[in-house]
């Protein structure tokens, strides 16, 4: 009888564990005007908030506002999100998915990849210089399913998922990885990069985006100067809040999808904790402050490291900035089309600083960002010229939607101003949401 009280004790104890490490998530459609609120209540755990602001980027909605609290042990999370047209969300099946998947999040940093070859490529970037990877690749015989190439300050960091075009299958034989390897080892180094081109394969991969951030901060882009200049660059500055602790990272930047997923990104891999922090966009920008400390608990405590989180961050932000025509490629696959699309845009001159590369039913769907030699916008007639040569009706001139859609309520107003106590933080944030009366 006591080893039967004994394992039903254990099995309480198990599922009050359960209930404890899984989040509690409710979304709310009414009191928002705007935008669906997202409320996720959860226990403490490293990564958490990286993986709740993945799972809501991942569904293509944007954040226009949050707040974050941690009290001890425990987080709530609260974000206002809309899809990328701005409007509230109404369809079940997309909130039943966010609630679903955020109530199984969990601390994956990796997962296998299923019958694909992931190449990781790191070097100096050059216009040309994907024309070149590419048709390396078609050369021998790789089939690309998926790739996605960023540039920052003169540098491409690039995850490229292969098959083999004969077998349809995960290229396995060592003899022809090392192949490939070497081949664009040689491409990426071209005549000055010998040292820092670099050439991996991955049978196991995090999150796409995530993992581009990884690489371009290993490769400390954020350290190099580039002569193409971006425009409407991020504001970002680190404040002390040593009575409570803290360190306060405000930024102002302008909005676009997937900024706060940046951010949190590159703190969460730079063994930063946030403990408390808001997020509000406008029509003329966004702005995010964050309060945090190391993981060790401490905050910043010297001016070299203050000025490395600020490069860190700004380069995280504009890695992902749509500067230039963005052009869309929809047209039936084939093999070495990706080459022959590329030769093209070299042959014009056109430098590709951001590309989406991907294959559905036989279809390639593929997005890149180009400008000209120098960073500036393309003329007109040049696009019309390369649309004549890949197709008008397959590849079209896609300009980055900037309309931004502020949503009104009645006490948002968030201020840059740090917050005179946490206890007074948390409460605010708890009223703005009306789930307390008062704050005061």
């Amino acid at each position: 009888m006591m080893q039967m009280d004994r394992r039903q004790c254990l099995d309480e104890y198990e599922k009050l564990l359960v209930r404890m490490n899984t989040p509690r998530v409710l979304t709310d459609n009414a009191s928002c005007l705007n935008a669906t609120r997202v409320m996720i209540d959860s226990a403490r755990k490293d990564e958490i908030l990286l993986e709740a602001v993945q799972v809501l980027t991942d569904l293509n909605l944007s954040i226009k506002k949050g707040y974050v609290s941690s009290d001890g042990r425990w987080n709530m999370d609260v974000f206002h999100v809309t899809d990328l047209d701005g409007n509230k969300l109404t369809d079940d099946n997309i909130i039943n998915c966010i609630e679903q998947s955020l109530e199984t999040i969990h601390n994956t940093r990796s997962k296998p990849i299923d019958g694909m070859t992931v190449l990781e490529l790191t070097g100096t970037d050059r216009v040309g210089l994907l024309s070149e990877v590419f048709a390396v690749l078609s050369d021998l015989k790789c089939d690309v399913v998926e790739s996605k190439v960023w540039t920052h300050n003169g540098r491409i960091a690039s995850l490229i998922y292969l098959k083999d075009i004969d077998s349809g299958y995960q290229i396995e034989d060592s003899n022809k990885i090392d192949t490939i390897k070497g081949r664009l080892r040689n491409v990426l180094k071209g005549d000055n990069d010998i040292r820092t081109a670099k050439t991996s394969v991955s049978m196991a991969i995090t999150h796409t985006e995530r993992r581009l951030h990884q690489m371009m901060f290993a490769d400390r882009d954020y350290a190099r100067k580039s002569d193409l200049k971006m425009e409407n660059s991020p504001l970002v500055s680190v404040q002390s809040c040593l009575d409570k602790g803290y360190s306060v990272l405000n930024i102002q930047s302008k909005d676009r999808p997937k900024l706060l997923f940046d951010v949190v990104c590159t703190l969460t891999d730079m063994k930063y904790v946030v403990f408390h922090a808001t997020i509000n966009t406008t029509e003329k920008g966004a702005h995010l402050e964050f309060f945090i400390k190391h993981m060790d608990g401490t905050p910043i405590s010297s001016e070299a490291e203050k000025e490395r989180v600020i490069l860190c961050l700004s380069a995280a932000i504009e890695r992902r900035a749509s500067e230039g025509v963005r052009l869309e490629l929809r047209k039936a696959d084939k093999p070495g089309l990706l080459a022959e699309v590329m030769r093209i845009f070299r042959e014009n001159a056109l430098y590709i600083i951001r590309a989406e590369i991907s294959t559905t039913m036989g279809t390639a769907l593929n997005m890149f960002y180009v400008t000209d030699a120098i960073g500036n916008r393309v003329d007109s007639e040049v696009i019309d010229s390369v649309r004549q040569r890949i197709g008008m009706v397959n590849l079209r001139v896609k300009e980055p939607s900037h309309q931004k859609i502020e949503i009104q309520e009645q006490n948002t107003s968030l201020g840059g101003a740090v917050l005179v106590s946490l206890g007074s933080l948390l409460r605010r944030n708890l009223y703005n949401f009306g789930l307390i009366k008062s704050y005061s």
